[in-house]
């Protein structure tokens, strides 16, 4: 796991050495360099496999490759034992595996890696930089170009030490995060003229220009089947895949614990780690008891310690406990905006945060549930969409049958749905009208899809998943985790897909296939498990408790200057709220507040 950063058309070593200096946190346990003509190669090295002889660059025996990478290659010595037969190895790392890998079979070597990667392969045989992205977009790549240079990195601040690149805030980008809460769903960041390499997709850079190309993609079945003669042999499969993942996962010469909200997705993790434990070398790794981490609040309604308990009951796991609050979050989080470097949804990214910086007291690697909302339909509204489908199809005994069924989970969130119809408009009124008139034709809410496989397609690689990712890196990495993501494995994503419809939604419960999966593993007081909180945080409470010092910001010069809102609107809002009423804006008003402290913060 580490940073990286390079060049191509320049000649500044001290401007690679300074942006190496800002990926610091992503690499502390070593740094180099390669230089070739207008070429230069960084890595920040966070030794996590082959401590002693993975430093980067790595070359090809004829050092006419070099390779800078980010990232974990789970199948590495499978691909290396593959390798050996044609190539010198110098290294035990999955770095030198890449390399040679890229060396054998060109371009195509990414179709054969499984893992989070991003990296940057200089060919001075073609005079050519190579660069590749995962599938599910885990680990990031920027970039910035013109006609002179190309420039690309780990994070955005190292691309900034760049200084003939301007800071300009990205207009449209931060129109789309006001107004629909999107962000990281296309190639345009925050920063205007900054880009982020897709998810799966390479590209090519030389003299002619860049070649950005798509290597990857997801085959969806639409249909339903709500037959339950499959049910069983699709949840074995789905089982020996996940298994399979987190044990490829848990390869490590430093210690790993895992993130444990309690949850379905976390709660199969550590139990499937710790009925690993009798099959694989514990060491210095694992320790005597799995490890997790949790945040928690002394609030009924967010806090998730019953079902925590639950799983370390049965496991006899070691738990560790942090607890964010207002007091917390008011003095962090300008560093936490800083780490991040684009603004986020909510307050929820902030309890991640805590999470990673509990775990690096005591890890340097974690696993993670992420991912099993977005490809098993975990989260309630998808139900709307799903029962929808069903009318569509005309199975109207299946529609009655699921409707009735999850009564108790769609109805809290009738109120929420008539709230979203009118939100739109609402928060426009928040907004500069200048502001609002200059893009509200361009930018429609063309995203939001009526049919229930595209709305988990959608987001799983364009509109959720990928800033839930990007959330994750970027605070794991601010405290030196290297965080792993087992139900993202490639291999799991396409089975998943290759599903019908009703292996995800049946009977009244999401996740269907998953707890079916899950049976015997984990109790059944989190299998059957209704209520969904996912990292959620006591919000309303802490805006709440911080409101004399946000008010200090909604009404201070800078904030009226800027050209995005309409403080009056704001103000009269935000002390409606102050007061006990509106909670339904606390995530509007967490955005505008964040968009504020991000642009003091790099502007």
């Amino acid at each position: 796991m580490c940073g990286i950063a390079g060049f191509f058309g320049l000649k500044n070593e001290k401007l690679l050495k300074n942006m190496l200096k800002t990926l610091e946190h992503r690499g502390p346990d070593d740094r180099g360099f390669y230089f070739y003509d207008k070429v230069a190669l960084g890595n920040r090295r966070l030794s996590i496999i082959d401590i002693k002889t993975g430093h980067q660059p790595i070359h090809d025996e004829s050092k006419k490759l070099w390779i800078v990478y980010n990232g974990e290659i789970y199948n590495f010595m499978e691909l290396r034992k593959e390798l050996e037969k044609k190539h010198k190895f110098y290294t035990k790392s999955d770095t030198e595996v890449i390399l040679h890998a890229y060396e054998e079979y060109g371009i195509n070597c990414i179709k054969k890696l499984n893992g989070m990667f991003a990296f940057a392969i200089w060919d001075s045989r073609k005079k050519q930089l190579f660069l590749a992205r995962d599938r599910l977009g885990i680990k990031p790549l920027y970039y910035y170009h013109d006609d002179k240079k190309f420039i690309f990195a780990s994070e955005i601040k190292s691309l900034l030490e760049d200084k003939t690149i301007e800071r300009i805030p990205n207009d449209e980008i931060i129109y789309e995060y006001l107004v629909y809460g999107l962000h990281d769903h296309k190639e345009d960041t925050f920063f205007k003229g900054i880009k982020r390499l897709l998810p799966a997709h390479y590209m090519v850079v030389n003299k002619r220009g860049i070649k950005i190309k798509k290597y990857w993609n997801l085959k969806v079945n639409r249909n339903f089947n709500f037959s339950s003669k499959n049910d069983e042999k699709y949840a074995k499969r789905f089982y020996k895949l996940l298994e399979d993942s987190v044990k490829m996962r848990l390869i490590s010469e430093v210690p790993i614990g895992t993130c444990f909200s309690g949850g379905l997705d976390s709660s199969s993790i550590v139990c499937i780690i710790n009925r690993l434990l009798s099959k694989i070398e514990k060491g210095e790794v694992i320790g005597k008891k799995q490890k997790t981490f949790s945040a928690c609040y002394e609030n009924e309604k967010v806090d998730e310690r019953k079902y925590i308990k639950e799983v370390i009951k049965s496991l006899n796991i070691e738990k560790n406990y942090i607890f964010p609050s207002s007091k917390t979050l008011w003095s962090e989080i300008r560093k936490f905006v800083y780490y991040q470097e684009e603004p986020v949804s909510g307050t929820s990214e902030y309890a991640q945060w805590n999470v990673f910086k509990l775990a690096s007291k005591k890890v340097k690697v974690t696993l993670d549930g992420q991912g099993g909302d977005e490809l098993l339909a975990g989260y309630v509204p998808y139900y709307g969409v799903f029962l929808l489908n069903l009318l569509k199809k005309g199975e109207i005994f299946h529609f009655m049958k699921e409707f009735i069924l999850s009564l108790d989970l769609t109805h809290p969130f009738i109120k929420e749905y008539f709230f979203m119809t009118k939100k739109e408009s609402e928060i426009k009124k928040m907004l500069n009208p200048v502001f609002v008139s200059k893009f509200e034709k361009k930018v429609k809410s063309k995203w939001k899809t009526n049919d229930f496989a595209s709305s988990l397609f959608l987001d799983t690689v364009k509109y959720n998943l990928p800033h839930l990712l990007r959330y994750g890196d970027k605070s794991s990495m601010a405290f030196s985790i290297e965080a792993r993501v087992p139900i993202l494995d490639h291999r799991l994503v396409e089975y998943v897909f290759s599903l019908p419809l009703s292996q995800k939604i049946k009977n009244g419960w999401t996740k269907y296939i998953l707890r079916n999966a899950m049976k015997d593993v984990i109790p059944e007081k989190i299998r059957k498990r209704r209520s969904k909180i996912g990292f959620g945080t006591p919000q309303v409470r802490w805006f709440r408790e911080l409101k004399n010092e946000i008010n200090k910001i909604f009404i201070s010069k800078e904030f009226k200057s800027r050209k995005y809102f309409n403080q009056e609107e704001i103000l009269n809002k935000f002390n409606e709220f102050g007061e006990g009423n509106s909670d339904d804006y606390v995530r509007i008003f967490w955005r505008i507040l964040n968009l504020e402290i991000w642009l003091e913060t790099f502007f």
